[in-house]
């Protein structure tokens, strides 16, 4: 299902939160909710959403590793095991 084949005016919101709810639950689906004919928000179970934000985090993680590869902040795995077996935390 595509987000733009589950669109819904904010007074069905409004109307039928309870069956929304459980819908939304059962499909995993997100549903655009519009207001004065535009798209205004997103609605979605608490499930997808935090697999989102989960997702969100990692995405993040590995940009950070990128510019941190092309900056040249990296180490050789020699010298890396050399540090963690010295115990060095601060560098």
């Amino acid at each position: 299902m595509k987000y733009s084949d589950n669109i819904k005016p904010i007074s069905y919101l409004k109307a039928n939160a309870a069956e929304i709810s459980r819908t939304l639950n059962e499909l995993r689906e997100p549903m655009v909710i519009t207001q004065n004919g535009e798209a205004r928000m997103v609605v979605q179970d608490i499930r997808s959403y935090e697999q989102t934000q989960e997702t969100l985090a990692l995405l993040k993680i590995l940009a950070l590793g990128s510019q941190e590869v092309e900056q040249g902040k990296t180490l050789d795995a020699a010298e890396c095991f050399h540090r963690l077996r010295r115990g060095d935390d601060d560098q």
